[in-house]
């Protein structure tokens, strides 16, 4: 057999003996046996059945599994995105920084399990308690009211599940503090911030008619449910140039969407048309008045 002969043949050759060893051999322990070696392919043989460096390896080398993949996917970003370009941005909210924190935050982290389809309807959605989780588009509006700033202090009043102070959190550099009167929900909403990462928001529990003495006075406030007159102490917890958002209307009835502007003392009013919230619970919105600037 020439050389050429043997190069062509050879791998055929080689599944002829081996094929026919392993149908002959009366051991699975081993290929090869006591007989000598096939003449027709010496070389080969030989490295399989004596490399000992090859059988150390075989015999001492643990196979180490791959490492686990995780994928963070998140199965609603597609909702999401669609959400804030069809029912945000064509609504006329233009400000990039409120719409980049609208396409991060998770909103149906935010709703009981049952209403997670839904989370990026436009609507609003039940949270227990008789609270809702506010519309998208109006968090987003009410947001943009706002006009933040980096560095500027807000207080949002009517926590709920944490949503609308997740919002501000993705917006660059504020303190906010947000106070919910439903224990319970206080809670949650504390709980579910501080996992999702957003350790700059501080939550209270209590009457957010009186607003937050302590941190006062805030360069923002907005309110998430209806009284149906200005709670006077929120409105003298702002700074000069502060902006306070809030809805105001009786209990199912006709409300209004307000931006008061404080400058050089003086309350600016701007109605901003109908708009429909939950109503403000509490003794204070049940005793208190309004507040008439000085």
């Amino acid at each position: 057999m020439n050389a050429r002969f043997w190069i062509d043949l050879s791998p055929r050759l080689l599944f002829l003996f081996l094929l026919t060893g392993c149908i002959n051999a009366r051991s699975t322990k081993t290929l090869t046996s006591s007989a000598s070696p096939s003449p027709l392919m010496p070389p080969l043989v030989t490295l399989v059945s004596s490399s000992p460096t090859l059988e150390a390896q075989l015999t001492s080398t643990p196979v180490q599994p791959l490492p686990a993949k995780t994928i963070d996917i998140d199965p609603y970003l597609e909702r999401r995105l669609s959400m804030v370009s069809m029912t945000i941005e064509s609504r006329g909210v233009n400000d990039p920084a409120v719409l980049a924190a609208m396409r991060s935050v998770p909103r149906h982290l935010f709703v009981p399990e049952e209403y997670r389809n839904f989370s990026y309807n436009d609507n609003p959605l039940p949270i227990g308690y008789g609270q809702t989780i506010s519309q998208p588009y109006m968090v987003a509006w009410m947001t943009e009211l706002l006009e933040l700033k980096p560095g500027e202090k807000v207080l949002e009043i009517g926590t709920g599940s944490g949503y609308q102070a997740a919002i501000l959190a993705e917006l660059d550099d504020l303190e906010i503090f947000s106070i919910e009167i439903v224990s319970e929900l206080a809670d949650s909403a504390a709980t579910r911030l501080a996992e999702l990462g957003y350790d700059q928001v501080q939550v209270m529990q209590g009457d957010g008619y009186y607003g937050w003495a302590e941190y006062a006075p805030f360069d923002a406030i907005v309110v998430t449910a209806a009284p149906d007159h200005l709670p006077g102490p929120l409105a003298a917890q702002l700074v000069e140039g502060g902006r306070l958002v809030i809805p105001i209307g009786p209990p199912g009835g006709f409300q209004s969407l307000w931006k008061f502007v404080l400058e050089e003392g003086e309350l600016k009013a701007y109605n901003l048309g109908w708009v429909s919230f939950v109503p403000f619970t509490g003794e204070g919105v049940s005793e208190g008045d309004s507040w008439t600037p000085p």
